[in-house]
């Protein structure tokens, strides 16, 4: 379970003459989050993915406390990194290696010592994902589809408890986030997933709305995402008609 407690951020920043101010992120998010699969949305700049670095200690609050499954990312984030798995929304950001199979590999290396159990393991967790016809091609080569199922396998493979997801369908055709919301569906780890994409916010079991860094919203999928889409609508039309 993921929890944030009265938790803040804020930064510091020069304006063009060089003038100090502070600059509020995330204010008094107060989040307790059993469900299994939360989404959170949102404008760009609301402070979503923000949300989602503080889980796994990327992004340190400057107030109030952070725990996933009871684990402070702030004290401990090393443990926090190895229970929380993140995919980014541009998988080409975490594939590092030359083929899926390599990048799986290197996943796998504090957990199975032997390099000859590695490579299977690997092939095993590419097989799962549907993936194992790609398992030797060069990254470079993949769709975007592709890449972000080998990161999502690549995640996985260290068996994390909890997923966070950063705009995973940004990137991807319609038939390729069909694929990575069905490969949601199917897992037992929780996910806090930051989209755009309302057709997968509205699959989840609960849907947080951000707005200016403070929660605005929250609850069931259908009620929240229709509430947004009216909000953005209004503040979209520069010369509304009172009626």
């Amino acid at each position: 379970m993921i929890e944030f407690r009265q938790v803040g951020l804020t930064v510091d920043e020069y304006d063009i003459q060089g003038v100090h101010r502070q600059v509020t992120i995330l204010s008094g998010i107060d989040l307790r989050l059993p469900e299994r699969r939360v989404a959170v949305i949102g404008p760009n700049g609301a402070g979503k993915s923000t949300l989602l670095q503080m889980v796994n200690g990327l992004v340190a609050p400057t107030s109030g406390v952070v725990l996933a499954d009871g684990v402070d990312p702030v004290r401990d984030p090393r443990r926090a990194r190895s229970q929380a798995g993140y995919i980014f929304t541009d998988p080409r950001s975490q594939l590092v290696m030359s083929t899926p199979v390599a990048d799986i590999e290197l996943s796998l290396r504090s957990l199975v010592k032997k390099r000859a159990d590695r490579h299977r393991r690997a092939l095993e967790l590419l097989a799962e994902r549907g993936l194992a016809d790609i398992a030797a091609r060069s990254v470079h080569d993949l769709s975007g589809g592709e890449r972000q199922m080998v990161a999502l396998a690549s995640v996985l493979a260290v068996e994390p408890t909890i997923i966070l997801a950063d705009e995973p369908t940004t990137l991807l055709d319609l038939r390729n986030r069909e694929q990575l919301r069905r490969a949601f569906e199917t897992l037992d780890q929780q996910i806090l997933c930051s989209t755009h994409d309302l057709e997968l916010a509205a699959s989840m079991d609960r849907v947080i709305a951000v707005e200016g860094g403070r929660i605005v919203d929250d609850g069931e999928p259908g009620a929240v995402i229709q509430r947004y889409r009216d909000r953005m609508v209004r503040l979209a039309d520069p010369n509304p008609v009172h009626r």
